[in-house]
């Protein structure tokens, strides 16, 4: 496991989401985990940072500007032929969300505000 903590051999970890707070206190938590981390601040920015950094994860909001989280997810699962592990977050209550997001494919769906252990567990459940 050592290894893998070596510089070049980081997990990386996309989060899209445009809420400044919310990105700096997600980056902060996962760089202490080892995690190495990339920011988009709005869907059509995290599409296109897929297709150019190749993460190992996304972590991915459900309501941004330009292009929603439902968007993003639904055009990562049709373009890409390895599947991609996305954890969605979102504050929304709705069950109808949820099981949209889970007919999507999402690997893990959570509801804000969430512990941040809640987040790291699933990170490391899909990561390894």
């Amino acid at each position: 496991m050592a290894d893998e903590q070596d510089a070049g051999s980081k997990k990386r970890i996309l989060l899209v989401d445009d809420d400044q707070e919310i990105i700096e206190t997600l980056r902060i938590a996962l760089e202490a985990q080892g995690y190495e981390i990339i920011i988009a601040r709005d869907g059509n920015q995290g599409l296109a940072m897929v297709e150019r950094e190749d993460p190992d994860l996304v972590i991915l909001d459900m309501m941004m500007p330009k292009r929603s989280g439902f968007l993003v997810l639904e055009k990562l699962r049709r373009t890409r032929p390895v599947p991609i592990r996305v954890i969605m977050i979102t504050a929304n209550e709705g069950s109808r969300h949820k099981a949209y997001a889970e007919m999507l494919g999402v690997d893990d769906y959570i509801r804000k505000p969430f512990p941040m252990d809640q987040l790291i567990d699933s990170v490391e459940r899909l990561l390894t």
